[in-house]
């Protein structure tokens, strides 16, 4: 098997899409605690939600699961979403935001170059909340690779660091 090109370095994931079984409700957690805001509505069949006003970093459309149910355990798809926050404090507060909701945690990990809490939405999605660490913090082994970490995230000490 020959070895294909690099991916350029500049390239990024633009945006995901997500199925749901109810786009209000699903609006509600991605405008209404994680603050995300609406670019586009199509009824009661999809919706384009971003931050910072680019044209969509999330879909989330009905057309195949409206009043569904979440995928089995033991079934492939989707692990989670993961959303970069720029800092630390960022993240602090949207782990603020989450639990004032009563939106309970599956876990809160520091993996060397990043700090992430894990969490459900409501069609049972798995979505991450993170930030990176600045590069020269980041983990390296004696053989110059990267090795990142799962440690526990002191998710107090996160919360202190809220910006507002």
């Amino acid at each position: 098997m020959s070895q294909s090109p690099a991916i350029p370095a500049g390239t990024r994931i633009g945006h995901v899409h997500l199925k749901v079984a109810d786009l209000d409700r699903a609006l509600g957690f991605y405008c209404g605690v994680l603050g995300f805001e609406l670019m586009q509505r199509m009824g009661s069949g999809a919706a384009f939600i971003s931050a910072g006003g680019y044209h969509h970093h999330i879909g989330l459309n009905t057309w195949e699961s409206k009043g569904g149910s979440p995928p089995p355990p033991g079934t492939t798809g989707l692990y989670h979403t993961a959303i970069l926050f720029p800092t630390r404090p960022a993240l602090a507060d949207a782990l603020h935001r989450v639990l004032t909701a009563g939106i309970a945690l599956d876990g809160a990990s520091d993996h060397g170059v990043s700090e992430a809490l894990y969490l459900r939405d409501p069609d049972q999605n798995g979505v991450e909340l993170y930030w990176d660490k600045p590069r020269e913090q980041w983990p390296f082994g004696p053989d110059g690779k990267l090795a990142m970490v799962t440690k526990r995230l002191d998710v107090e000490a996160l919360l202190r660091q809220r910006q507002g």
